[in-house]
């Protein structure tokens, strides 16, 4: 059963205090929703992907918990970071693998169906994180919603509240990001 809302909220507050129990508080609490987080990514990713889902709740977690000055404010903002760390683990592994796959230190080895989707995949995945770093540039707050809505898999009114803005704010900005996004990585692809 997930816990409630404001006792999420209650123990970032303690350990944005300073309580140095909070983090081991929080998360049996957080868990099913980072699993939940973990498995959404993981789906997209390549079949036979090395990284597990366990493996990248844990990853996750332990940089949230070694982000000292994190000034936490409430449970959406919690899992809205912890999608930004997720995304963030699953590029660079696919960057790092990308290396690999150009010499970097790799054996030379025929390419089967397998391989070639897997690729794809991880360029799709850098391809979108370069082209969401662009739109960031121009416009934090767009880049921003896609990451709550899409990785962070958070309502309209829950990334309207981890912003600041109403639903209907986000509603554009959503619409507006996932064209500006569409388009960047159609044209990089031509």
């Amino acid at each position: 059963m997930p816990a409630p809302p404001g006792e999420i909220t209650q123990l970032l507050l303690e350990w944005r205090k300073g309580d140095r129990s909070a983090p081991e508080r929080l998360m049996p609490l957080v868990h099913e929703e980072l699993h939940r987080l973990a498995k959404h990514y993981m789906a997209a990713e390549r079949p036979g992907h090395t990284l597990q889902t366990t493996a990248l709740i844990n990853e996750a977690y332990l940089r949230l918990i070694h982000h000292k000055e994190m000034s936490w404010q409430n449970r959406a903002h919690f899992f809205a970071v912890a999608a930004q760390v997720m995304r963030r683990i699953l590029v660079d592994y696919a960057r790092t693998r990308d290396a690999v796959k150009r010499g970097g230190g790799a054996l030379k080895a025929s390419l089967d169906e397998a391989a070639s989707v897997a690729q794809e995949r991880a360029g799709e995945l850098v391809a979108l994180d370069d082209a969401l770093n662009d739109l960031a540039t121009l416009d934090p707050r767009k880049s921003q919603v896609v990451e709550l809505r899409y990785f962070s898999g958070l309502s309209v009114e829950e990334a309207a509240e981890v912003l600041g803005v109403s639903p209907v704010t986000v509603m554009r900005d959503w619409r507006s990001a996932k064209a500006w996004l569409l388009r960047a990585i159609s044209e990089k692809h031509t």
